[in-house]
């Protein structure tokens, strides 16, 4: 990403009206002691000294940009890059969610299918080819069907090879927890045909054939090992790993 893009999404070094102070660390420095707590799933303290920055300092920063929403803006860019060159498919979306553990903080209920042991819930919508088009977190005992309209009101305008920004598939995919008429509705209304299979009437084995590139993509964040288990007290930082995942697999696409 060149540094002038860059300047623009990442909040600027505060400045000390007195001066002093200790000399600021470069953000590209600290960017890439964050990629590596987010790829080595170690903890802040645990970071290398070939990185330079300390792990509280690297930690402060990750905070900082966190709160700017810094994560997803760099998401954005690296969509809009691969949209502008005509690698986003939109004809067919899927929707899918994973568990995890989750030792504390918010958002993290008892897992009903895990002995009650508190967990997390990451939702996210990819593009055909398995793309993060959005991503949120929630309880683990949150069902899936209630993740569907705020993961599709997530989507943002992508820019198209052609014509207006877009942010609104075609097709949308999902197995059977989200088999309500409500939701179907509501996609309609949209202009997306819902594709959800339902219950009782389709076979579990034949929601594979569209599906499978979520669940692909489910398997893609298990290479940010910082997301096997949750171990940050604020949701939010939580939500800025899964951020950090997803932007790591668009940008390794958009270099290739």
């Amino acid at each position: 990403m060149p540094d002038g893009l860059f300047r623009r999404v990442v909040p600027a070094a505060p400045v000390r009206p007195r001066g002093g102070g200790r000399c600021r660390h470069g953000d590209r420095q600290v960017l890439a002691a964050i990629a590596s707590v987010a790829t080595t799933g170690c903890m802040w303290r645990q970071l290398p000294p070939d990185f330079g920055p300390s792990g509280p300092t690297v930690h402060r920063r990750f905070t900082e940009w966190s709160r700017a929403q810094a994560w997803d803006k760099l998401h954005r860019l690296a969509l809009d890059g691969l949209g502008a060159r005509g690698e986003l498919d939109w004809s067919r979306c899927a929707i899918d969610s994973a568990n995890k553990r989750a030792t504390k903080g918010g958002l993290a209920g008892l897992n009903p299918v895990d002995r009650g042991k508190k967990g997390s819930k990451i939702h996210l919508i990819t593009e055909r080819t398995g793309l993060h088009l959005s991503i949120g977190i929630s309880a683990v005992h949150t069902h899936d069907s209630q993740g569907l309209e705020p993961l599709v009101r997530g989507i943002p305008p992508i820019h198209s090879p052609r014509g207006p920004r877009r942010r609104r598939p075609a097709k949308l995919h999902g197995d059977k927890g989200y088999d309500y008429d409500h939701l179907r509705k509501w996609l309609r209304s949209r202009n997306i045909a819902p594709l959800l299979a339902r219950r009782g009437v389709e076979s579990s084995q034949k929601l594979g054939r569209h599906r499978w590139t979520a669940e692909r993509t489910v398997a893609w964040l298990s290479g940010c090992r910082r997301l096997h288990r949750r171990h940050e007290r604020k949701a939010a930082h939580f939500l800025a790993f899964a951020g950090i995942a997803a932007l790591l697999i668009c940008s390794r696409r958009l270099g290739d």
